[in-house]
């Protein structure tokens, strides 16, 4: 057997840091240059995250990223959720091969062909119905549904096929119905999945750059197209600042949430300790003897 050589791992691991690491870093110094040049410092200053604040632009299209999210997001989940449950739980029906081709052909097809074939589905829907009138919110939050719901599919998927379903099988045998037991029962042992897929889902829609371009419309930009079309014009300082506070938020919401599971944890584990330690109730109460019984005087007792 083949020993792993340390230093060489230490020497690998260091430089993949480094390479990932030192260009968020970097980004970060340069968003407090005083210089307009990015690359050449000429002093402390805070003036591009003013600029940032004043760019109404950058504001709206980063406000109508952030709806567009949660809408995605929340409603990934809630078809996701359906769809991932239905693949794990109702066996191979009829169709089952093209609904399963449907829910993760978009995990596959490049999103420039879907973007077109949505840009030219929507096109025909308008000359067809009247519907949608051109391209805005609203079609961005299909496109970006159902790129997201292929992912939350696949996650839940996979938490429903390694949970144990003791619990749901307890609960039908008491008279439960099987709505009840998947709103009462499995939703909550499948939390954590719901969780990771409206992460996954709402992280997705807004950093989708692709399926925006081509069903976004005049008046409805998101925050990457505004970025890309400046950033093609040149580095700009106040991007560095808006990809800092982006940095920020999203290190301190991963810090807040492993507290928060840690936390957790550990209560689960004092839990479990303390109902290991402390006896049952129940089982303290010991049953008075009956009368005969050896060690026990029949008839009263003498004063």
């Amino acid at each position: 057997m083949i020993k792993p050589n340390r230093a060489l791992s230490v020497v690998v691991l260091t430089l993949g840091f480094l390479f990932l690491y030192i260009p968020i870093v970097s980004l970060i110094v340069y968003s407090f240059n005083e210089s307009k040049l990015v690359t050449v410092w000429s002093g402390f200053s805070l003036k591009w995250y003013a600029a940032l604040i004043q760019d109404d632009e950058l504001l709206n299209a980063a406000w109508l990223s952030l709806k567009i999210g949660l809408m995605t997001a929340f409603a990934s989940v809630a078809i996701g959720t359906w769809a991932g449950y239905v693949l794990a739980r109702m066996g191979r029906f009829k169709g089952f091969t093209l609904y399963t081709a449907m829910i993760n052909a978009p995990l596959v097809i490049p999103e420039v062909i879907q973007g077109i074939s949505l840009l030219l589905l929507f096109v025909a829907l308008e000359q067809t119905l009247g519907w949608p009138k051109g391209r805005g919110i609203i079609t961005m939050w299909i496109g970006h549904v159902m790129l997201c719901v292929s992912y939350v599919a696949i996650i839940v998927q996979s938490r429903v096929k390694e949970m144990n379903r003791s619990l749901e099988e307890a609960a039908l045998d008491l008279g439960a119905t099987p709505l009840k037991v998947f709103f009462v029962i499995t939703l909550p042992l499948i939390s954590q999945a719901l969780l990771s897929g409206w992460l996954l889902s709402f992280t997705l829609s807004i950093d989708d750059l692709v399926l925006s371009a081509f069903l976004s419309g005049p008046g409805s930009t998101t925050l990457p197209l505004v970025v890309f079309s400046r950033v093609r014009l040149g580095l700009n300082p106040e991007m560095n600042a808006l990809a800092t506070l982006f940095i920020s938020a999203v290190t301190i919401g991963v810090i807040l949430l492993n507290q928060l599971m840690m936390a957790r944890e550990k209560k689960r584990l004092r839990d479990m300790q303390l109902a290991f330690i402390q006896p049952d109730p129940a089982e303290s109460v010991q049953p008075a003897a009956p009368a005969g019984a050896v060690g026990q005087p029949i008839g009263r007792s003498v004063a």
